[in-house]
């Protein structure tokens, strides 16, 4: 029982810094003098982002799930589907940020004011360290997880790469919200205009790669904790048949 409240502790953790990033934005738009709709659409374009939006989204609906329907019966399917598709690429992104990107800030950075730099701070925190941390967790540790059939790999990859085209196709039709470029991607890995297009998708597909790994291993763990449960559950069958 107690799990439903880390998922929605973590649910309400995870939106708290989508919020935090979103006054960051905002506040770096006006000052700046960026547009503002095309700050807004490019931040809800970012991968940690999207994310973390549909990580609240699954652990929300996954918790409810659990309050309405006390017991220790596993999960339906498709919230375990949820859960699985959101947990590989926050894992990733956690492992990515802290071993490659972490103290690379944005030069604008430096000109936060106090409120908006620990904004900033938080939402880098809560989404590239505790999201992951929880999910690792949920992983391993949270009650009542279904296990997965291996073709469940295929709808994990799909997100994102479904992500990976619309960022692809939509980065040459917007321009930098600053004006230096007539184009603008989420990072900079992406960016044909940095090391061309053969870069660019060297990068997709170890990042592909990288997330079948993980969708691999979520989905193994998920089943051997499922076998493990169905044998305590037998046993204690036998043991009270013993016992009557």
């Amino acid at each position: 029982m107690r799990w439903i409240w880390f998922r929605v502790a973590a649910a309400i953790i995870a939106g708290s810094g989508v919020v935090a990033g979103l006054l960051v934005n905002i506040d770096r738009a006006s000052r700046t003098g960026q547009d503002l709709g095309d700050v807004l659409a490019n931040y809800f374009s970012l991968f940690t982002i999207v994310s973390s939006v549909l990580s609240v989204v699954a652990l929300t609906v996954a918790a409810q799930w659990m309050l309405r329907h006390p017991g220790t019966s596993p999960e339906p399917i498709g919230i375990a589907m949820a859960i699985a598709a959101v947990t590989g690429p926050v894992i990733l992104l956690g492992i990515v940020f802290n071993v490659l990107l972490r103290g690379d800030p944005a030069p604008i950075a430096a000109t936060d004011p106090g409120w908006v730099a620990f904004m900033d701070s938080w939402a880098t925190e809560t989404l590239h360290v505790v999201l992951p941390i929880y999910f690792v967790l949920d992983l391993l540790f949270a009650g009542r997880r279904r296990g997965l059939p291996w073709p469940s790999l295929a709808v994990i990859l799909s997100y994102p790469l479904v992500w990976t085209i619309y960022t692809m196709s939509r980065g040459e039709r917007v321009a930098h919200p600053d004006g230096s470029t007539p184009w603008w991607y989420p990072y900079g890995f992406l960016d044909p205009h940095v090391a061309g297009y053969g870069s660019a998708f060297k990068y997709i597909g170890g990042i592909l790669f990288a997330l079948a790994l993980l969708g691999t291993a979520i989905i193994g763990i998920g089943r051997v904790r499922e076998r493990r449960a169905a044998r305590r559950d037998a046993q204690k069958a036998d043991d009270r048949s013993v016992l009557a």
